[in-house]
């Protein structure tokens, strides 16, 4: 006996698909190029160089482990794995939190800042060929309007609830 659902699906119209389509594709393409090279200039994944970039950008190069995972966009076993190979190299500390001694602090030695310093050129470099050379003013402005959109929907809706959007609060939809 199957139950059906309440309410039928919302398939996507041919305008809605030609929209999202590339958007699938992109979400696929860039990641894999930007860690392309990474690896290639710089021996890094783009997760490693993204867990360094946040450092070197804290106060006193210093994060919780928490926060840092937060904001390079994994779990904290991952990071705990980046962390482990980041710090064989020299590059980070782990070090206790002097204000709560239940966190964890990563920290950005001399030589991982000069690894950052080193790496970001390159990342820059793509970042800007890849996506921001080829859009006006304007639609970046609109890119990072509707990407803002789009991460506060998913912060909202955490991973428990991504098969039910929350309600509409605003008219851009």
């Amino acid at each position: 006996m199957s139950v059906e659902p309440v309410d039928p699906p919302r398939w996507l119209d041919p305008r809605e698909l030609g929209s999202w389509l590339p958007v699938g594709g992109l979400l696929l393409r860039l990641p894999a190029a930007l860690d392309a090279q990474m690896q290639r200039d710089s021996g890094l994944s783009h997760f490693e160089y993204l867990v360094l970039a946040n450092l070197s950008e804290a106060p006193d190069r210093t994060r919780r482990m928490s926060a840092l995972a937060a904001l390079a966009n994994g779990s904290l076993s991952r990071l705990s794995h980046v962390v482990k190979r980041l710090e064989a190299r020299g590059w980070v500390e782990r070090r206790a939190c002097p204000s709560d001694g239940r966190y964890t602090n990563a920290v950005l030695t001399p030589a991982g800042w000069e690894k950052v310093l080193d790496s970001a050129p390159g990342h820059v470099g793509i970042v800007r060929s890849l996506v921001l050379d080829v859009l006006t003013e304007d639609e970046l402005a609109q890119l990072g309007d509707m990407a803002r959109r789009i991460v506060a929907r998913l912060d909202s809706t955490g991973p428990q609830n991504t098969d039910k959007a929350p309600p509409e609060k605003s008219n851009h939809a």
